[in-house]
């Protein structure tokens, strides 16, 4: 596992941008956290184009988390744009919602989207959260990098 394996965030809140990387932050998380803040940014990340150019600076993430509430392209319009595009099949997307009784979840899932996770109110919970997510995903914590391979 290389620890350059990117996470993208589609996300246009700070606060909620801020929350996240405290607590990528905290749980030591070697995979870096590349933040856009709407559904055009997003695309722009996934073809390569504008400030996204440069495929070594900004590489296929192996995991999207993203905000459907997004202003330009919504996180529905980016999912029917992304699951259509062969090459991102295998990226898994996790669908960022403010509730657990999103009425919006049935949508997602349809549109390709491989989990729905509620945003935490807090820097705490988030960690909590992305700390579970160590198991579902390729997501490598810093103290493994250290360890020889046996």
């Amino acid at each position: 596992m290389e620890a350059d394996q990117r996470i993208l965030l589609a996300e246009d809140s700070a606060d909620d941008v801020l929350l996240t990387r405290i607590a990528f932050r905290k749980a030591r998380l070697a995979n870096r956290l590349e933040v856009v803040g709407d559904g055009e940014e997003a695309i722009a990340y996934f073809r390569g184009t504008g400030r996204f150019a440069d495929r070594k600076r900004f590489p296929i993430p192996i995991l999207l988390l993203l905000d459907l509430n997004m202003p330009k392209v919504t996180g529905f319009e980016f999912l029917l744009w992304f699951r259509q595009k062969r090459a991102f099949q295998e990226v898994p997307v996790a669908i960022l919602t403010s509730s657990e009784h999103d009425p919006y979840a049935a949508r997602a899932f349809e549109l390709g989207a491989n989990s729905f996770l509620v945003k935490p109110p807090d820097a705490e919970t988030l960690l909590a959260l992305v700390q579970r997510l160590h198991a579902g995903w390729k997501i490598v914590p810093e103290r493994e990098l250290l360890e020889p391979e046996l």
